[in-house]
């Protein structure tokens, strides 16, 4: 007996092309996330921002992002994936070129928020679109390699800003977004179009509870860290964001056509998947939001050094991004998340060790730890949420994905941010009754507005840069050690909910055909 073995097929120009676009424009969206972190003090000398409206001129982006991103979803599930990626692209640069002609802080929250639309229309456009474009046997390592660059993207993002802005203003950030958008515009029409077959009816309830839900919470998850958690402002915007979510899900398990099929969540992997995205960009945007700030404020780096300092962290995280479904698919998503959230929680904890004496090669070593984790858990749990929805469903499905991106980075920003400003004015309080009542607010407010008082004040005010250093360094510490525990925590409970491994279906044995029996002829014996 013979056996013939078929090799799969290579990617066609087509799909590669397919790939290269969709990463390309996740990555933007990613990126203009971040690319605005290195730039803010100059935003704010040039345009008289409040620091208030600095918060905005970032968080808008992401807010309109979060709460637009699963009727975005839907829209290209319904009206063509490819035409809502088209009109994303086009919305984002429109808005990205508002900067380069009016610089007002109040005109630079709209056009963030504009282009958080846009952004809301692309994201779920180039996961669905590369999911419908490419086989089933050839889709875990396109989601894995999508997965593995938009983790990276915050990180391109300030790589990038900080290259810019070696160079020119912080206008040149926007100009760069908008001629990348128009460039990834033309590019989009060259792909096939993607829709579902059955073109089913919106759902307008659906997507304005859905958008009040997520809107709510990350405008809490932003005002928190100003504010307190337990401001009744806050509190009322996470109890109101709750009844929205719940009238969302009353919603869309009454309606014939819903928006999102909550059911889905019932689906092992659909739904840890979920959690385990969510954990993953809380973690990454917050480490992020320290990071930056020790590199550039304890280390004394600049803008473009500090951004050249996170970089390498994009090596392991792409890497292992590779590899991950691969490896899922054969221990389950189980290991994998549970290995991937305990390395991001092994890495906060490592991070709480660094202090006003640690070297940069100190704060790189849980940089690339954290990046390992996030490769390693990142790529299955967005193949989990996709592999848990029908494919005429995967707008929606990568709207989930996205949604779950966002509300973790807003919420992780928020409470790190909580936390190492709890643990700095703890530190420095004893320091400010020492000083001159004009200098207390600034010092007790940040670390940034203490060196500006001890530079001012000459060199005999190093022993107050020094102290208000120890403090910094004191919430950094207290912020990582809380998450890397509660990360953990969250590891084993959400390992618990994830599916093991896959069971190969058993081919059941099928009788052998009777052979025929001869009749007898006369004669015989």
């Amino acid at each position: 007996m013979t056996s013939t073995r078929t090799s799969e097929p290579g990617l066609s120009a087509a799909q590669r092309w397919l790939l290269v676009l969709s990463c390309l424009a996740v990555t933007l969206v990613i990126a203009s996330m971040a690319a605005l972190y290195t730039a803010l003090p100059e935003i704010a000398a040039a345009t008289g921002a409040s620091q208030r409206q600095l918060t905005w001129i970032v968080d808008g982006y992401t807010l309109t992002l979060a709460c637009l991103v699963l009727p975005a979803g839907a829209l290209g599930d319904r009206f063509g994936r490819r035409k809502v990626l088209i009109g994303g692209l086009i919305a984002f640069s429109l808005a990205s070129a508002v900067p380069l002609l009016l610089d007002d802080p109040v005109w630079l929250i709209a056009a963030r928020a504009a282009a958080g639309v846009g952004a809301a229309l692309v994201m779920p456009s180039t996961l669905s679109l590369l999911t419908a474009g490419f086989p089933e046997e050839r889709r875990g390592a396109a989601v894995g390699l999508w997965a593995g660059i938009a983790g990276a993207g915050a990180v391109l993002g300030i790589v990038g800003s900080g290259l810019l802005l070696a160079q020119w203003s912080w206008v040149s950030i926007f100009l760069a977004m908008t001629v990348a958008g128009l460039a990834l515009t033309v590019g989009a029409f060259t792909v096939p179009e993607s829709v579902d077959q059955d073109r089913p009816a919106l759902d307008p309830l659906g997507a304005l509870t859905a958008a009040l839900a997520v809107g709510l919470v990350v405008i809490a998850a932003i005002e928190a860290p100003e504010r307190g958690w337990l401001d009744p402002l806050v509190l009322g915007l996470f109890g109101g964001g709750l009844v929205a979510g719940g009238l969302f899900t009353l919603i869309e398990l009454r309606v014939r056509n819903p928006m999102l099929d909550v059911r889905l969540f019932a689906d092992r992997g659909f739904g840890s998947g979920t959690a385990s995205i969510t954990i993953q960009f809380l973690i990454s945007f917050g480490t992020f939001m320290i990071l930056v700030q020790f590199l550039q404020l304890i280390l004394g780096y600049a803008p473009l050094t500090s951004a050249l300092a996170i970089a390498p962290m994009v090596v392991p995280m792409v890497a292992v991004s590779a590899v991950a479904p691969w490896l899922a698919d054969r221990i389950g998503l189980r290991w994998t998340t549970l290995a991937g959230l305990v390395i991001l929680g092994g890495a906060m904890l490592v991070m709480s060790r660094l202090g006003t004496d640690s070297s940069y090669l100190q704060a790189l070593g849980p940089l690339m730890i954290m990046s390992t984790g996030l490769g390693l858990c990142t790529a299955p749990a967005t193949t989990a949420i996709i592999a848990g929805t029908p494919e005429e469903k995967h707008g929606v499905a990568a709207a989930v994905n996205d949604a779950a991106r966002e509300v973790g980075a807003a919420i992780g920003i928020a409470i790190m941010g909580s936390l190492l400003a709890a643990g700095y004015s703890a530190k420095i309080a004893p320091a400010l009754p020492q000083l001159p009542e004009a200098a207390r607010e600034p010092v007790g407010d940040s670390l940034a507005a203490a060196l500006q008082v001890a530079e001012r004040a000459g060199p005999q005010a190093q022993p107050l840069a020094d102290f208000a250093k120890d403090a910094f360094m004191h919430g950094v510490q207290q912020a990582a050690l809380v998450v890397g525990c509660l990360t953990l925590a969250a590891a084993v409970l959400v390992a618990l909910w994830a599916p093991g491994r896959r069971k190969e279906p058993v081919a059941e044995p099928v009788a052998a055909e009777p052979e025929p029996v001869a009749a007898a002829t006369p004669g015989s014996s």
